[in-house]
């Protein structure tokens, strides 16, 4: 493609990745992300990626695409708002972040990404691309500053100004040149530090990273073996993944919940109360939660959660 005609294409490109329904799309071009390796080495060698062995390994691979994959020449990053109010309509139950109120987001947004890929390699035969989402060996935050769609707040996750943080990022590598939108470089947290001050674990460093042997969103998700006993104090009846540390960023205000049917919690789960979760049996599980990221958990895991959770 020539200089004009990779401008038309980048336009479309963007004008079709709105079209099915991401709120942001930025892209960037593919190089190494040298300049993040000391931060991720040192974090690994201090533990803080806790019993998360996968996040200690290929390194080079998470700072350079084209190691992930050979040819890349640009990254098209989308974001997807996940944003709901509290849908949880009963008094003292267990809390469940938000992004997990409806289905899976990997079954939501790699095939609308595929889709992206399929206009994509229409316009442009030949190319070759390769969707992710939370799915390979990228630093998918520090893309979505490079493609321009926000800054990593002191929570460590990308805040955008337009639509806060609470979205999902799904990147389209491909081995096609395009035009690329500028990094974004401000820091926009300046002196802020509500989320520091909300968490209840003291979880957040102060270089944008999290501690996750300290963080509730590990420690009921990705944890293997019991929550550590300093810590149950602090979950404040949460049983699966933690929003505090974005509920109280003042660039989620003006949030506005998002419209994609998928996303919406069902009314079963919604009028859920204690004795309903104590309750909850395998079957009931699985029908109510087999779509549910809350369905990559094992349910005896999920149930010493709520156990906990609920003080018993």
């Amino acid at each position: 493609m020539n200089a004009a005609e990779r401008t038309v294409v980048t336009s479309v490109i963007k004008s079709k990745a709105a079209e099915l329904g991401f709120d942001l799309c930025g892209i960037a071009r593919a190089r190494s992300l040298s300049e993040r390796e000391s931060v991720l080495r040192s974090w690994v060698e201090a533990g803080m990626n806790d019993k998360m062995a996968y996040l200690a390994r290929d390194i080079d691979e998470r700072i350079n695409p084209a190691i992930l994959f050979p040819g890349a020449r640009s990254l098209i990053v989308t974001a997807l708002n996940y944003f709901a109010r509290p849908g949880q309509r009963k008094e003292d139950v267990p809390i469940m972040s938000r992004y997990t109120y409806g289905e899976d987001y990997h079954d939501i947004i790699i095939p609308k990404l595929e889709s992206l890929l399929a206009y994509i390699q229409d316009l442009v035969p030949d190319t070759l691309g390769k969707p992710i989402c939370d799915s390979a060996h990228l630093l998918e935050k520090a893309w979505a500053e490079e493609a321009g769609l926000g800054w990593q707040g002191r929570h460590s996750i990308v805040i955008n100004k337009e639509i806060g943080s609470f979205f999902f990022i799904g990147i389209l590598i491909l081995n096609i040149d395009l035009d690329y939108d500028d990094p974004f470089k401000e820091d926009l947290c300046r002196n802020c530090t509500l989320c520091v001050d909300a968490c209840p674990t003291a979880a957040i460093n102060n270089n944008k990273t999290i501690d996750a042997r300290k963080c509730i969103s590990n420690l009921t998700i990705e944890k293997r073996g019991p929550i550590p006993r300093e810590i149950i104090p602090n979950l404040g009846r949460r049983i699966y993944g933690c929003d505090l540390c974005q509920e109280v960023c003042p660039w989620n205000r003006k949030a506005i919940p998002n419209t994609i049917p998928e996303f919406a919690i069902p009314e079963e789960v919604a009028e859920m109360d204690p004795e309903d979760w104590k309750s909850l049996t395998k079957e009931k599980f699985i029908r109510l939660f087999r779509k549910s990221p809350l369905g990559r958990k094992k349910y005896e895991h999920l149930m010493e959660n709520i156990r906990i959770a609920l003080g018993e």
